[in-house]
């Protein structure tokens, strides 16, 4: 399996580390962007991606290197640290690029045969929000297959927590890996995204812009076609 890992900070700690222990039990290989040092651009909103094209975005060349490798990936990896009780800047302003990605707009196909998995770590509280700030995103990309992962590690730096916690999150995360790859052969997307793009698919036969119409319609995915089909 090809893994992609996209860090939500430019530093290795305890959610970088515990994101790598994962794709190395998934895979030989791994590849891995660290946020703001890869990719550090603010979304400008002027909605070019939208009502045009991704390519018209001011920042599509620097993102286009993350974009082929999550396309490429079978398991993406979106790992943030808790930042008030959220994810990071960085990620968030990573995934705001992405906007015109949602199904509600030009939905890519290939994210409807990969698993994500959204890791989040701090020292006490806040991993639910930080998690579900990128998962939102993994979802709304059609992405089949979400896990979500997410522990109080109790220390600000990794070489600080302690060896029983390091035991709990290596058991955990080898329970995880099995998982990811028991669904393999055997992916499909959930019924509540296969209902969503059902959705999707009656308001695009008018579309909310011309761009988006224009995808869906070649597609053919406002007729009979499904990009989990094939």
């Amino acid at each position: 399996m090809k893994v992609t890992i996209i860090h939500g900070q430019s530093h290795s700690g305890s959610t970088c580390n515990i994101a790598r222990i994962l794709a190395k039990k998934l895979s030989s290989e791994y590849e891995e962007f660290f946020l703001p040092r890869d990719f550090g651009e603010f979304c400008l909103g002027c909605c070019t991606c939208f009502e045009e094209s991704e390519t018209k975005c001011p920042h599509y060349e620097k993102l286009l290197p993350l974009t082929n490798s999550i396309d490429n990936a079978d398991i993406v990896i979106l790992a943030s640290p808790v930042y008030v009780y959220h994810s990071t800047g960085a990620m968030k302003a990573f995934l705001d690029h992405y906007g015109w990605r949602w199904m509600v707009h030009r939905p890519e196909e290939k994210m409807f045969s990969k698993q994500a998995v959204c890791i989040s770590t701090a020292a006490g509280a806040g991993m639910n929000s930080a998690i579900k700030d990128m998962a939102d995103s993994a979802f709304f990309w059609g992405i089949a297959k979400t896990y979500k992962y997410g522990i109080a590690v109790r220390e600000v730096s990794w070489e600080n927590v302690s060896s029983k916690r390091k035991n709990k999150i290596e058991k955990d995360i080898e329970t995880l890996a099995k998982k990811i790859t028991s669904k393999e052969k055997n992916l499909k997307p959930s019924l509540k995204t296969k209902f969503f793009f059902s959705i999707m698919c009656k308001m695009q036969k008018n579309g909310f812009n011309e761009a988006d119409k224009k995808y869906w319609k070649a597609k053919g995915w406002t007729e009979n076609k499904r990009p989990w089909k094939k």
